[in-house]
């Protein structure tokens, strides 16, 4: 499973995911479902995924146009005009990729290789803009009433993003906030684990302001972690005891 998260604020965009792929007790696979491709000083593009994984690197071999010599290749994400047109492109891509892959595998209709995306990014003299893309091809933009988007195991870590996220916030506050969604989902889904993958987006940069892997062990996440739990533990406990009524037992 997968849980990806990308966040619009005032003052750019924060991404984070996880990079766990299989689950087990004695299988566990890290693949890299973060990829950012840049132009300094003109644009800078980022792709989260979750689903299926050849589906999805279907999708990133495809756009790197990898079937072609080093000289040969030209990433169409680099010269389209806008992150509109980027999202449309990508759409298309995912579309057609998860169409041929199940066409070629007998499976019409079914789900088995579906994948969606999120993206990111900023083009200049335009706003940063963030896109969630479905495995139809369709997609939807962050606005002020969604000003983030979550993808794969959603479930666990929205609470937390709902109740404190802000779109004032600095960078490290977003970051943080971020951490506290990603740990809530790990600790409720084995399928969701470390290292996770950092991206800072900062407004007219055009390139990664801040790009970093979180390995397990990483001692700012296991006190996030950590501190997380026993605040959450010192909330339940100050919060007013329930009180018996044995006068009025249900008969």
């Amino acid at each position: 499973m997968t849980y990806c998260v990308g966040m619009v604020l005032d003052k750019g965009l924060v991404l984070m995911s996880d990079t766990r792929t299989n689950s087990g007790v004695d299988n566990i696979s890290v693949f890299r479902k973060m990829h950012t491709w840049s132009v300094p000083g003109e644009r800078v593009i980022s792709i989260m995924s979750a689903g299926n994984l050849a589906t999805t690197q279907a999708v990133i071999s495809k756009l790197e146009e990898r079937s072609k010599a080093p000289e040969d290749r030209s990433n169409s994400l680099l010269e389209l005009p806008t992150m509109f047109q980027v999202a449309v492109e990508m759409g298309n891509m995912l579309r057609e990729t998860i169409g041929d892959t199940q066409k070629n595998n007998g499976a019409s209709g079914g789900s088995r290789f579906t994948a969606s995306l999120i993206l990111a990014g900023q083009i200049k003299g335009m706003e940063p803009r963030l896109f969630m893309i479905y495995p139809e091809g369709n997609f939807i933009e962050a606005s002020v009433d969604t000003p983030f988007f979550q993808i794969g195991e959603t479930k666990y870590g929205r609470p937390i993003l709902l109740r404190a996220y802000e779109r004032t916030m600095s960078f490290e506050a977003a970051v943080k906030l971020l951490m506290v969604s990603m740990d809530s989902t790990l600790k409720a889904n084995l399928s969701v684990g470390l290292p996770l993958d950092l991206m800072v987006l900062e407004r007219d940069v055009f390139e990664p302001q801040h790009e970093r892997r979180i390995e397990a062990g990483d001692p700012y996440f296991e006190e996030i972690s950590s501190s997380w739990g026993d605040a959450l533990k010192n909330a339940f406990q100050s919060l007013p005891d329930y009180e018996m009524d044995t006068a009025s037992k249900i008969p």
